[in-house]
């Protein structure tokens, strides 16, 4: 058991011993100018990698963005373009509606001219008819008084209070009526 007890004591010092070795070895190595251009080496190989990571990043984010604004440029297009259709749409819609309007306000104003000018035909054919009325009356009157051409003049005088006017109303006394005969 002693023996076992010391081997195991050898064992432990010599293990002990190898591992302050190592790393002893490993500090000197550490400590070595070609270890630290190494270390600083990898390390600045790190660091490009990493800036290069975070460019490659920054670029794919930049054009992410890019490509976000260009989609919202279009898709403020269209909707600006579909705002413009419709009102363009509108304005035709206004524009026909005024259109028609307009025609049918020119329809009512011709229909009312065409009656004005019935209006007015009628009112002439009136006229016309009275006129005509009264010189058949003036024709037929000439034609009773006087056959022969020549006939006396003789007056006749109507005094309206003899015949139960109320003259004062009428603002007159008499009313002389000459008549000449005319053949």
């Amino acid at each position: 058991r002693q023996q076992e007890a010391e081997l195991k004591l050898i064992e432990e010092e010599t293990a002990k011993r190898v591992e302050e070795a190592i790393l002893k070895k490993v500090e000197e190595r550490l400590n070595s100018d070609k270890i630290k251009q190494e270390i600083q080496k990898r390390l600045e190989e790190g660091r490009r990698r990493l800036n290069d990571e975070v460019a490659i990043q920054l670029e794919k984010e930049k054009e992410a963005a890019l490509l976000e604004a260009r989609q919202k440029e279009e898709q403020a297009r269209k909707e600006k373009e579909e705002l413009e259709k419709m009102l363009e749409e509108n304005r035709k819609r206004v524009e026909e509606a005024q259109r028609r309007e307009a025609l049918e306000q020119q329809r009512r104003e011709e229909e009312r001219y065409r009656e004005l000018e019935e209006l007015q035909r009628q009112k002439e054919e009136a006229m016309k008819r009275k006129k005509q009325q009264e010189e058949e009356e003036r024709l037929n009157q000439m034609k009773l008084l006087g056959k022969n051409k020549l006939r006396p003049n003789f007056e006749v005088e109507f005094y309206y209070g003899l015949l139960g006017v109320q003259t004062q109303k009428l603002g007159i006394e008499s009313l002389r009526v000459k008549l000449d005969w005319v053949s």
